[in-house]
C-alpha cells in the first residue's frame, strides 16, 4: 500500500488558505481518480483506490497542522507503511510561489506540521512534495501562510496543483527517482561543443531517450 498525506488544517475558515495547500493538491488529486476522501479514522479523513495496480491511501489529518504526526503515526502502524511508501505534500515558503520540489528524504526545515512528522515516526526518510508558497513580501509569518491567495498567486497555484497532481501519479507509477528527475526545475545545462555527426547515424535518436511518466491508466476506487 502506498500512502499520501495533504498536511493542512480543518475548518472553513482555513480553507484555500497558504498554509492547506496538501489539502488543496490531495483534493484535486482524489477529483481526478474518483477517490472519496470521507472516513473518518486515525484522527483524519481518509479514502481508498487503485492507481496503476496499486493500492492508494489518501489521508487529510484533522488533528490541526502542529501535531499532523499523531495521526500519521496511527496509519503507519495500523497498515505497517514503510517510509519509502509514504508521501507528504505541504507548502513551503522558502521556495518560490507556485513552484513544486519532490524529494526522498530530508529535515522538516521550518514546518511545523512536518516537525511533528518526524518526531512521531522517529524517521526522515520518506519521500515529500512541496509546493512554494514563497514570495519576498511576508511579512508576519503566521499572517501570511493562514491567508489565501492574488488574483496573480491564485493562478500560479492553479498550475501549480496540477503538476502537483501528475508528479503524485508519476510516483506511483514508476517511482521517486523519474518522479524527481521529470517534476524537479532543471539548472540549465552549458551549451555542448558541435560534434560532427556520425556516418549512418539516425538523427532522431533513441526512441526510449527522455521518455516520461505518460500516467497512470488503470484507476479504480474501493
Amino acid at each position: 500500500m502506498l500512502v499520501i498525506a495533504g498536511l493542512g488544517n480543518p475548518g472553513r475558515k482555513y480553507e484555500n488558505t497558504k498554509h492547506n495547500m496538501g489539502f488543496l493538491v490531495l483534493d484535486a488529486f482524489a477529483e481526478k481518480n474518483g477517490i472519496k476522501i470521507r472516513k473518518i479514522k486515525h484522527k483524519a479523513l481518509i479514502g481508498e483506490g487503485i492507481i496503476a495496480g496499486q493500492k492508494v491511501l489518501l489521508v487529510k489529518p484533522q488533528t490541526y497542522m502542529n501535531l499532523s504526526g499523531e495521526s500519521l503515526r496511527e496509519v503507519v502502524q495500523y497498515y505497517g507503511v514503510e517510509p519509502e511508501e509514504l508521501m507528504v505534500v505541504y507548502d513551503d515558503v522558502d521556495i518560490p510561489m507556485g513552484s513544486i520540489r519532490l524529494r526522498k528524504k530530508g529535515s522538516a526545515g521550518s514546518h511545523n506540521g512536518m516537525k511533528s512528522i518526524i518526531y512521531q515516526l522517529q524517521v526522515d526518510d520518506f519521500p515529500r512534495l512541496r509546493v512554494g508558497i514563497g514570495t519576498e513580501k511576508k511579512g508576519d509569518m503566521i499572517d501570511f501562510v493562514l491567508t489565501g491567495f492574488s488574483k496573480e498567486e491564485a493562478e500560479k497555484i492553479r498550475e501549480a496543483v496540477g503538476t502537483s497532481v501528475s508528479a503524485l501519479e508519476c510516483w506511483i507509477e514508476r517511482g521517486i527517482d523519474i518522479a524527481m528527475n521529470e517534476y524537479n526545475p532543471k539548472k540549465k545545462p552549458k551549451k555542448p561543443k558541435e560534434k560532427p555527426e556520425k556516418a549512418g547515424a539516425d538523427p532522431a535518436g533513441d526512441e526510449n531517450e527522455g521518455a516520461v511518466c505518460s500516467g497512470p491508466s488503470d484507476r479504480t476506487t474501493e
